[in-house]
């Protein structure tokens, strides 16, 4: 039975020697650029796109996924026409294709301590290595790899994580996979293997997807290598962990008044608006930073992103509470936020008392560590008080602070 973040405590397995890691949705944001080019070939069509069928494609063989994208929007067409319409458009576009939150600390990690490492991705060799190459310092890591084309049949068929583990001279019962796919968390059991998921697919619909997993995380952020019998990541501040800031801002306006009415706890929201395409960049979960209100100074910030799962919002926001006591609302003021570590996934809660005991822990984790040298001195930023700044000198800085702290 898979066990989320928040319930795993203590190891659940030793013996973990080599990990096997799937590449598309779990190490690089491809999925987006692959669902912009379904569109294009199902609006060549005359059909309209609505995003079904997702779950059916993801983690399969181009040809494969080809096949169920027709079978989906009845198209009038074969597998190989949709691989080469969409091919064409993905060679151009695997440049713009992100590493998702915490990949690039997991192979940072891997490397640093010499762990054995492959990749088992459906992808073609040759896309394999072109998205590698656009990651820096990656292709030396993860040199190992086993490709969709490499082998007879595809996830979930166990071949190519089974083909993996003898690259990587290992047994299968001492590889732990990482997969954001159903298929191919399907694949690494039955090939014997321990298995991370992080999903593709989020929402409580797919949860049950995901129900082999041996542990089901929110993101990468969230992966304790420990609890596996592997060394810990060593990045960890007052059970806090730094992370490229970013900033984000705006006229604080009312959202669905349960800060001060339900939870006793005053947020300051922010129209999503005008950042949602940097939202989408950030996992939900809970963050801590330094905020600046307009005329009246710079505070201390913790900070949800996401659904509020409890509540089940109908759309992804942005809830800052200032750690500082104001005698009156400030509706209409100008809130400047620079977001500078993360500190637990979102979660949902048995009552509201436990929820509210949450947030205030959250709280007191953010005021204390905001103190850390890796932290402090963002209070000292000119965005804060509306100046300019230099946000590519800021995030140098930071990168080199934070690996002085690792």
């Amino acid at each position: 039975m898979a066990v989320s973040s928040e319930e795993s405590n203590g190891v659940l397995t030793k013996g973990i020697t080599h990990v096997i890691l799937d590449l598309d949705g779990t190490l690089v944001d491809t999925e987006k650029l692959v669902e912009e080019s379904c569109i294009i070939v199902v609006n060549s069509y005359g059909k309209t796109w609505d995003g079904r069928g997702a779950s059916n494609r993801f983690g399969k063989r181009p040809l494969e996924a080809a096949a169920a994208l027709i079978e989906d929007y009845d198209l009038p067409c074969t597998p190989e026409e949709v691989y080469a319409q969409t091919s064409e458009f993905l060679n151009r576009s695997w440049s713009r294709a992100k590493a998702l939150p915490g990949a690039v600390r997991l192979i940072t990690y891997l490397r640093t301590h010499s762990i054995p490492v492959a990749v088992a991705s459906s992808s073609p060799a040759a896309n394999i290595k072109k998205k590698l190459s656009y990651q820096k310092d990656w292709t030396e890591v993860l040199s190992i790899f086993v490709s969709g084309d490499q082998v007879k049949l595809g996830k979930p068929s166990p071949e190519i994580f089974l083909e993996a583990a003898k690259r990587l001279n290992a047994e299968p019962s001492n590889c732990l996979v990482i997969e954001d796919a159903p298929v191919g968390v399907t694949a690494a059991k039955a090939a014997g293997m321990k298995v991370v998921a992080v999903p593709s697919l989020p929402g409580k619909s797919t949860r049950g997807l995901y129900s082999a997993a041996d542990h089901i995380l929110s993101s990468l952020l969230d992966l304790r290598p420990e609890i596996w019998g592997l060394p810990p990541f060593h990045d960890w501040i007052e059970d806090t962990l730094p992370i490229e800031p970013w900033y984000i801002g705006g006229e604080v306006i009312k959202g669905y008044g349960r800060g001060s009415k339900v939870l006793g706890i005053p947020t300051a929201n922010l129209p999503t608006a005008a950042f949602s395409g940097q939202l989408a960049d950030h996992v939900c979960g809970i963050y801590l930073g330094w905020a600046g209100l307009a005329g009246k100074g710079v505070y201390k910030m913790v900070m949800s992103v996401g659904w509020n799962p409890y509540f089940d919002n109908s759309q992804k926001t942005v809830e800052p509470w200032l750690l500082h006591e104001f005698p009156e609302d400030f509706y209409g003021e100008q809130l400047r936020l620079i977001v500078v570590g993360y500190i637990r996934p979102e979660a949902n809660f048995p009552s509201l008392e436990a929820l509210i005991e949450r947030i205030h822990e959250d709280g007191r984790i953010a005021k204390r560590a905001l103190d850390a040298k890796v932290y402090s001195h963002f209070q000292d930023d000119p965005y804060l008080t509306f100046g300019e700044v230099n946000e590519e000198l800021v995030t140098n800085r930071t990168r080199s602070d934070i690996s002085e702290m690792s």
